[in-house]
């Protein structure tokens, strides 16, 4: 089974104020993702499994969009404690928990993404902690928001990988992700993204087929039996070579044109699919 993933950060954000939402309207944005994609699931549901992570405010409206579709929908991240019967009913503001998205209708939690694991070094960087210090704590916040999301029941799509910095310790660094990130979990219900954090971006070299083979190997050699997926975007120029790679079982999508009106695109979502699967 195949896994193609879609995260859609702040896409919801128009031109005019900086975003590249030109799908829908902001209020509309969510349920025009879903039900314009849910085609795309259905029509590969025997080979591969498809969930879309929308921003907080745009999940009701993915939901509906998604209907009874194979398409999942899921959460941008949760936190790492949550409501319990006799326990905190709710004192959790500003917070995302995991109660709240399953009760939305939400089946998944995407955690550790770079862009999180970026807000939390700077956090606990202004308190003045030392670098080693700050990944090490960084991985066990992960940890439980793991644990949170399993406990609400929703599935896990968990982040990791390497920055520049962090290359020449690539095995070292990876598997402390892994095994500290995913300590507990029920691995089960849990799928890795990749994302080589150094080849991410304009005017960055991509990670070439063997480098991403590499890596892939390493975390099912630390969690045997867990699916790895590309977090680095799988797109149209590069989804024969994914596609190539025994050991990655799919892809993360998010931006689908990377030059001109760059955005999310419906239409070229399912061309990527398709060349993907079709490969």
């Amino acid at each position: 089974m195949k896994h193609i993933f879609l995260n859609l950060k702040r896409f919801d954000i128009t031109p005019e104020l900086g975003g590249v939402n030109r799908l829908a309207e902001p209020s509309a944005w969510g349920e025009a993702v879903t039900s314009s994609i849910k085609q795309v699931a259905e029509r590969y549901a025997d080979i591969a499994e498809f969930a879309a992570f929308l921003p907080e405010a745009h999940l009701i409206g993915a939901v509906r969009g998604a209907g009874q579709s194979p398409l999942g929908v899921g959460c941008q991240g949760v936190h790492g404690t949550d409501t319990a019967v006799g326990g905190n009913f709710g004192a959790f503001t500003s917070l995302r928990t995991g109660n709240a998205v399953a009760q939305l209708g939400c089946g998944w939690a995407l955690i550790g993404h770079c862009e999180e694991r970026m807000n939390l070094r700077a956090v606990m960087s202004e308190a003045g902690a030392a670098p080693e210090d700050v990944e090490r704590a960084v991985n066990r916040v992960l940890a439980r928001e793991v644990l949170a999301a399993q406990a609400a029941g929703l599935k896990v799509l968990f982040c990791m990988g390497e920055r520049s910095e962090e290359v020449e310790r690539w095995e070292e660094v990876l598997t402390a992700q892994v095994t500290a990130g995913l300590e507990g979990a029920d691995l089960a219900n849990v799928r890795i993204a990749y994302e080589p954090v150094w080849s991410i971006g304009p005017g960055k070299t991509p990670a070439d087929a063997p480098y991403i083979q590499k890596v892939a190997r390493l975390v099912k050699s630390v969690v045997p039996g867990v699916d790895v997926v590309y977090g680095g975007g799988l797109k149209a120029d590069n989804a024969e070579m994914l596609a190539g790679i025994p050991e990655i079982d799919g892809g993360l999508i998010a931006l689908t044109r990377f030059s001109g009106e760059i955005g999310f695109y419906p239409d070229e979502y399912a061309q990527i699919v398709d060349l993907y699967l079709n490969a």
